[in-house]
C-alpha cells in the first residue's frame, strides 16, 4: 500500500486541525465562486505536520491537479515562470 493511499483526499477525511480545515473550506469555496485564481497560501512548520497533505486536499477539492517542486529547483526567475505558465485553472502549485 502506498503512502498516497493513506492520505486523506478531501477535507472531510482530514483528522484534526478543525479550525484550519474550516478556514481552508471557506477559501476553496471562495475560489470556486469567483472562478479566478486564488491568492497564495503559505504553510510553514517542521516536516511531517501535513503541509503536503493539505496541498493535495486543496487540489482535490478544487478539482485541479497539484504540481510539486522544491525551492532549490527554482534557481532563476524563468524556472518559476515556466511552471506558472503551464498551470491550468484550479491547479495548485506546492513549493517545498
Amino acid at each position: 500500500m502506498s503512502e498516497n493511499n493513506l492520505r486523506p483526499k478531501k477535507f472531510d477525511e482530514y483528522i484534526g486541525q478543525k479550525k484550519i480545515i474550516s478556514t481552508l473550506k471557506f477559501f476553496v469555496e471562495g475560489v470556486k465562486k469567483r472562478g479566478s485564481p486564488s491568492e497564495h497560501l503559505l504553510f510553514y512548520g517542521p516536516p511531517g505536520i501535513g503541509k503536503t497533505t493539505l496541498a493535495h486536499v486543496i487540489a482535490y477539492e478544487l478539482k485541479g491537479d497539484i504540481k510539486i517542486t522544491s525551492g532549490a529547483a527554482l534557481t532563476k526567475g524563468g524556472d518559476l515562470a515556466a511552471i506558472l505558465t503551464n498551470l491550468k485553472n484550479n491547479d495548485v502549485l506546492f513549493i517545498d
